[in-house]
């Protein structure tokens, strides 16, 4: 497989026929929504950042690993992103949080965006967003926020070894998941973030003409 290159990932961001849910349900945890449900109030508002950077003559993503603590998001590996605040645009948000969570704070190119998804055990609505910056980066990790860096080949998307799926009892929500996951350096990405994944997978499989092969 040839080298993915910045300008697959604009086509890949702007196919005009292509499903962005069902490529999400691919890696979603089973049964859980990914649309919120019609309940009161309105979500909780957050953005994330997929930052592609060249390294090694390909394009690399970072993935950042959470603290432990007590919440329902422990220890999780994740996409830099958080909570919206004030004003600020979805895009605004992804770009401040990855600031404050990485220390990448300028130089980044918006190349598009992913469907929103929704995380019933924290009620948030997540928007992502997928930017480039030309050089690798310095990492500056907000020892709060960040526990590890992990930089990751995009290629790695596209290998069907390294996903899997297990059953795994969850305490937040009271029910046993079917749980969908990316193996990343022996750490499992789950939940929303292997969601956005795979959404980000299938576009660049579907700009590229590669099939997309179930777990």
């Amino acid at each position: 497989m040839l080298p993915i290159s910045v300008d697959d990932v604009r086509r890949a961001l702007n196919l005009p026929d292509f499903d962005p849910h069902a490529a999400q349900l691919r890696m979603a945890p089973r049964p859980r929504p990914i649309r919120r449900p019609d309940r009161p109030g309105q979500p909780r508002l957050g953005g994330v950042l997929i930052l592609l950077y060249p390294r090694d003559g390909e394009l690399y993503f970072v993935l950042t690993q959470r603290p432990e603590y007590n919440g329902v998001h422990s220890g999780q590996i994740s996409l830099p992103g958080g909570k919206h605040e004030g004003d600020e645009t979805m895009i605004d948000t992804a770009l401040r949080e990855t600031c404050e969570e990485v220390g990448v704070c300028e130089g980044i190119e918006v190349l598009g965006t992913l469907a929103e998804l929704y995380i019933p055990p924290s009620d948030f609505e997540v928007h992502p967003v997928v930017g480039y910056i030309p050089q690798r980066p310095t990492w500056h990790p907000d020892a709060l926020e960040v526990a590890g860096i992990i930089e990751t080949p995009l290629r790695l998307l596209f290998d069907d070894s390294i996903k899997g799926n297990e059953a795994v009892f969850r305490a937040d929500v009271n029910m046993t998941l079917n749980i969908y996951f990316y193996l990343i350096e022996g750490r499992k990405v789950w939940g929303a973030t292997a969601a956005i994944l795979s959404e980000f997978e299938g576009r660049l499989r579907a700009a590229l003409n590669l099939p997309f092969t179930a777990v």
